[in-house]
């Protein structure tokens, strides 16, 4: 199977709106591009994609990062859960917004569990949901 990327407005809308309520001012929503995939074999619900410096550099760009949402796997997932993914992608962008990506287990998220963790917290955080 061939993998398709489209854009994903409700996806955008979502992230605008995660990152406001969240206080994540770090990110700049308008320069992370949303996209639902189809066709993948991988396991992923949804991936960020960096924009190394020197890719910036060369194509003399600013930072950005493309959210792809799996199509196969994300779009089965409850609204709630779809919440948590779309957070913990957002977990991934670094303090500094620079096109790179924070790893899972950092000197701040110790383990896999740690970075979980946090993103229930982020989710019970919110008074209001995305999809409300």
């Amino acid at each position: 199977m061939v993998m398709h990327w489209h854009p994903a407005p409700d996806i955008t809308r979502r992230i605008f709106f995660l990152t406001d309520r969240l206080h994540f001012d770090h990110v700049q929503p308008d320069s992370v591009y949303c996209f639902r995939s189809a066709g993948s074999t991988g396991r992923s619900i949804a991936r960020i994609w960096s924009l190394p410096t020197i890719w910036q550099q060369a194509l003399h760009v600013p930072p950005g990062y493309c959210l792809e949402v799996i199509s196969e796997r994300f779009d089965r997932l409850s609204l709630p859960e779809q919440e948590k993914v779309l957070i913990h992608e957002l977990l991934h962008i670094p303090k500094s917004f620079s096109g790179a990506v924070v790893a899972h287990r950092t000197a701040r998220h110790r383990s896999f569990s740690h970075y979980h963790r946090e993103v229930d917290r982020y989710f019970s955080a919110l008074t209001t949901k995305s999809y409300d």
